[in-house]
């Protein structure tokens, strides 16, 4: 059995349905440590003040908010415990949206929604609702005294939670200035394009087709490097230069 990262109720109205969330994400990918070149043993990071060059230890460090370049608003322990949500174990509906109308830039993290005991049928119901009618659910919740904003909707068999970025997390795409400067397009080249994506199209996406190869690889280039055969040959690609004869070779 999956473990929960939080347990609660959804609530709207006088309805409050027992639920827990588990992350939809599985075993963790590779990671890798940082080591000294000379010893290949693993480094540590000091707390150095930039100013004096002192080295610190938890008990000399604070923390502050800059307000002006270099000058910093520094909060007690206390200020910063009493500015932090209260946990409650309840995720508040506050409106209802169509389920395709929230802008995928505000999707965060995903995690599953199941039934705790004694809220299977409710459970059930909110989602037979919800997906009858197109509809997904906007709340609020305190997990780990963080604050969300999330979208539930109905998924497959069951919920699915995604938190959400707030509108002053994000950078939009209309601020770039790259972007504001567009290209004339010749009819052949859009032409050559639409083949090739027609080409390489398919109805639906099956993520099963793919997989990380990376580990697998990395597993394969650690036993040549430990026999002393790992020759590695650096990959370089260099920008199109002739639109129309790359996309000619690939159609």
């Amino acid at each position: 059995m999956a473990k929960a990262v939080w347990g609660g109720y959804i609530a709207f109205g006088l309805v409050n349905i027992p639920v827990k969330l588990v992350s939809v994400e599985g075993a963790s990918r590779v990671s890798f440590r940082l080591l000294c070149a000379k010893c290949k043993a693993p480094i540590k990071y000091n707390r150095v003040c930039t100013k004096c060059g002192m080295t610190l230890s938890w008990d000399q460090v604070v923390k502050g908010i800059e307000i002006r370049k270099e000058e910093y608003y520094v909060l007690t322990h206390k200020e910063i415990k009493s500015l932090r949500p209260e946990s409650t174990n309840t995720i508040q509906i506050l409106k209802f949206v169509d389920a395709d109308s929230v802008d995928r830039i505000y999707f965060k993290k995903n995690y599953y929604v199941l039934p705790a005991s004694g809220g299977e049928k409710a459970y059930h119901l909110f989602k037979e609702v919800l997906l009858s009618a197109n509809k997904g659910a906007i709340g609020k919740f305190v997990m780990k005294e963080h604050e969300y904003i999330c979208l539930i909707t109905s998924y497959k068999s069951g919920l699915l939670l995604t938190t959400l970025h707030y509108e002053q997390e994000l950078r939009h795409i209309e601020e770039f200035e790259e972007l504001k400067a567009k290209p004339r397009l010749s009819p052949e080249e859009k032409r050559l394009a639409n083949l090739l994506i027609n080409k390489l199209s398919a109805k639906e996406l099956d993520m099963s087709e793919y997989e990380d190869k990376f580990i697998k690889e990395l597993k394969k280039d650690l036993k040549k490097k430990i026999e002393g055969k790992l020759v590695i040959k650096e990959k370089k690609k260099k920008p199109t230069k002739n639109l129309i004869e790359a996309l000619k070779a690939s159609v």
